[in-house]
């Protein structure tokens, strides 16, 4: 099992299309989904979750998520190899917008259905970022 930990989106920060993520705009999705409620997906693939996020939360810097990738199946493996070998560490999100408003370089997202969080190679926002967390990290903590 490979623990992983990092930032899925930063507020105030400008995507590669412009949109940028406001503070409290994943509050309702994660009251009302928890964190249980959000998949674990491989670059966005729904037809097979690659592992389990145990801790999602927005604080003051943007979205932290904490999970474990799971080997089971062939893309949980492979994703865990990725990650394992550094060849893999960015995080996107998968949402609907339920409120946002044109900014004057693309959209200012003010409230999202946040529905999945992604391992991938491009992440759309350059900034989100995973890395490995150490098993003897995780019991110190």
């Amino acid at each position: 099992m490979t623990k992983i930990a990092g930032y899925a989106s930063l507020f105030g920060a400008a995507d590669l299309a412009g949109d940028v993520v406001r503070p409290g705009a994943f509050a309702a999705a994660l009251l009302r989904r928890g964190t249980g409620g959000v998949r674990m997906l491989f670059q966005h693939e729904a037809s097979e979750p690659v592992g389990v996020w145990r801790a999602i939360r927005e604080d003051s810097r943007g979205l932290y998520v904490e999970g474990e990738l799971l080997a089971a199946g062939p893309r949980g493996e492979t994703a865990g190899a990725l990650v394992r070998a550094g060849a893999l560490d960015g995080l996107s999100i998968g949402y609907r917008p339920t409120r946002m408003r044109r900014g004057p370089r693309g959209r200012e997202l003010l409230e999202l259905d946040l529905w999945e969080v992604s391992i991938v190679t491009f992440p759309m926002l350059p900034g989100a970022r995973l890395r490995l967390i150490e098993t003897e990290d995780v019991m110190a903590a």
